[in-house]
């Protein structure tokens, strides 16, 4: 991706014009909620290098879950591609996702961004459904660099959810990205997101 259309893409999210992928594109946040309600004192790693592994091009497998924390079991499955571009000098990327599968396409944007002071990582989202960004989900790697978790305080059809999204190296070339609901304040947690991205 050259850099006038990393620029282009990252303008675009400031001011709220661009299509980015919100999980399951049915989460909003309330309008209290900020990424400073779920991060937690600052890590004392730095972790600004921690998506360095991630830039290029994936194959991405996707299952979700539809209709999160109804009691549905039924799962949708998905194949395409994920492109991850380095932006500030890897302080912040982008993510291109879009796959396809019988229940449609997904398409959409994620932009991650470094906070140097907490060193903690803001995921954000937003779906093409909306057009707007969710509540970030903020969190940072642990001391391997191998498992990240990042959580949010959202609302699912109005109900108040924690959000929980993990990624985890599953093997050398192999990363997995989850995401999961919980209507309980981290008591019990409902998987409804599920990615293994393979290095292409």
């Amino acid at each position: 991706m050259g850099s006038r259309r990393i620029q282009r893409a990252v303008l675009h999210l400031m001011l709220g014009g661009a299509a980015v992928l919100a999980l399951n594109g049915c989460v909003t946040a309330p309008p209290s909620a900020t990424a400073a309600t779920v991060a937690q004192a600052p890590v004392a790693r730095d972790g600004q290098r921690d998506f360095d592994f991630e830039f290029g091009t994936w194959k991405t497998k996707l299952r979700r879950l539809v209709g999160p924390l109804s009691g549905s079991s039924r799962w949708v499955e998905y194949e395409g591609t994920t492109v991850v571009s380095k932006v500030w000098d890897g302080r912040a990327n982008l993510v291109e996702l879009a796959v396809d599968g019988p229940a449609g396409r997904i398409e959409g944007l994620n932009l991650r961004l470094y906070d140097p002071q907490t060193r903690r990582w803001s995921l954000n989202f937003a779906s093409p459904r909306s057009g707007v960004m969710a509540t970030p989900t903020v969190g940072a790697f642990d001391d391997s660099g191998e498992r990240g978790v990042f959580y949010a305080d959202e609302t699912l059809n109005g109900r108040p959810i924690r959000v929980r999204f993990v990624i985890s190296r599953i093997g050398a070339n192999e990363w997995r990205f989850e995401q999961a609901f919980s209507p309980d304040g981290g008591v019990t947690w409902e998987l409804n997101w599920i990615a293994i991205d393979t290095r292409v």
